[in-house]
């Protein structure tokens, strides 16, 4: 009997073939896949494993066997819920995070600015805790998952809206009573930057803005439009530009509260008087913060526009909406068009080209409304709307109709 190997077409077929049901059992612990070329290849799918929040990392000092790496699905996703507890129940001293809570949650700038305050603490030592400012009204609930160790919450009317006074007179209070090692702030347009910046004025410090890479002893920030890096001494106040740090994804948090003595009053010289009503046609799609985008899935156009006119969303178009001649060019997301940085893109009929979903790349959450359950974008969206678009856009138009109603009845 000879030791010649001999290949199993039908297996290396299956391997081939992501859609046949045997593919994940035949596949599940092959390292190397061969080719329809011949050419052998290593196997993404069982290199490293699945983290704690369902998260795949790469396994490079081959610690982890593969026999470790969890099944993929639900069972893997319940396996994930339950995350090592991070605990300080003492804290030396404190890194201060005041996140910008867009929307009341914290973005993903706000867990980057959380991920370096960690990264801080572990080069510093000790029994560091990181503190998270919170001010007025938030709809977070992730500040365990998030990494916030301490918790300080900010309530008052005072404090709402636009309130960069009072705010600092705050965060001056926090320097008095917990005189934290370190400031942390996003540095964005959303509050961050301004805040960072009044609280260096007032405890007399030199703030570094656009810091991207952070350690005890040195900083690097971003200039000259972002061609050049400026080395600095590590100063207390840091301006973070964005993907600084990693998330904190792997352990959950005790966020206990914390308080001050009291909290003072100051009088503002800046008064919010809420939002300007403006047309959401007349912002750019590039500085746009909600998209209601439209497809070759749409046949009403009245009612498409009707319908971004009721929720308060400003139009966008895929390119085979814009060549048919139903959307005017300067709509058109996407490679081709303008790339877009919204908070929520609604994707009514559009299957998704790689043009238009490398626009959509810098958006925060996307919903995709279509009959094609395979399609591209259903893939790329956090949520997806299996029907048909106008029956969808009919029904958000009735809903926002009826809540303005019931909201107008209230205030009756």
């Amino acid at each position: 009997m000879n030791d010649i190997i001999r290949r199993d077409p039908r297996r290396e077929w299956i391997i081939r073939n992501r859609l046949h049901p045997q593919h994940h059992e035949v596949t599940m612990n092959v390292m190397t896949l061969r080719g329809a070329s011949g050419v052998l290849r290593k196997n993404p799918h069982v290199l490293g494993y699945i983290g704690p929040n369902g998260i795949k990392r790469i396994d490079r000092m081959n610690v982890i066997a593969p026999q470790q790496i969890p099944a993929r699905g639900v069972a893997r996703a319940a396996e994930a819920r339950e995350l090592p507890l991070h605990r300080v129940d003492q804290a030396d001293y404190y890194v201060a995070v005041v996140p910008d809570m867009v929307g009341g949650r914290l973005s993903s700038h706000d867990r980057d600015a959380i991920g370096q305050a960690h990264a801080l603490i572990r080069q510093a030592g000790g029994a560091g805790a990181v503190l998270v400012i919170v001010f007025a009204e938030h709809r977070e609930t992730q500040f365990a998952q998030a990494g916030v160790d301490r918790l300080m919450l900010i309530n008052g009317s005072e404090y709402a809206g636009y309130s960069p006074e009072a705010r600092t007179q705050v965060l001056a209070q926090v320097e008095q009573e917990i005189a934290p090692r370190y400031w942390l702030f996003p540095d964005s347009i959303s509050g961050g930057f301004e805040l960072g910046c009044r609280l260096a004025a007032r405890i007399g410090e030199r703030p570094a803005t656009q810091a991207w890479k952070v350690d005890t002893e040195q900083t690097l920030c971003r200039g000259a439009a972002g061609t050049q890096d400026i080395a600095r001494m590590t100063p207390r106040v840091l301006l973070l530009a964005e993907e600084c740090a990693d998330h904190i994804d792997e352990t959950r948090h005790e966020v206990l509260p914390l308080a001050l003595s009291s909290t003072t009053a100051t009088r503002a010289r800046i008064i919010d008087d809420g939002p300007v009503a403006v047309d959401p046609n007349a912002v750019a799609l590039s500085e746009a913060e909600f998209i209601l985008s439209a497809g070759n899935g749409v046949h009403h156009w009245a009612q498409f526009h009707q319908t971004a006119q009721a929720l308060g969303a400003t139009e966008g178009a895929s390119r085979v909406a814009v060549d048919n001649g139903d959307m005017p060019r300067f709509r058109q997301v996407g490679a081709t068009g303008t790339w877009v940085t919204a908070r929520v893109y609604v994707a009514v009929g559009i299957s998704g080209a790689v043009q238009h979903l490398q626009g959509i790349g810098q958006c925060d959450k996307v919903i995709a409304i279509n009959t094609d359950i395979s399609c591209d974008m259903v893939k790329r969206a956090a949520l997806s709307v299996i029907a048909d678009s106008d029956e969808i856009l009919a029904e958000l138009q009735r809903l926002v109709q009826q809540n303005r109603k019931e909201a107008l009845d209230d205030a009756a």
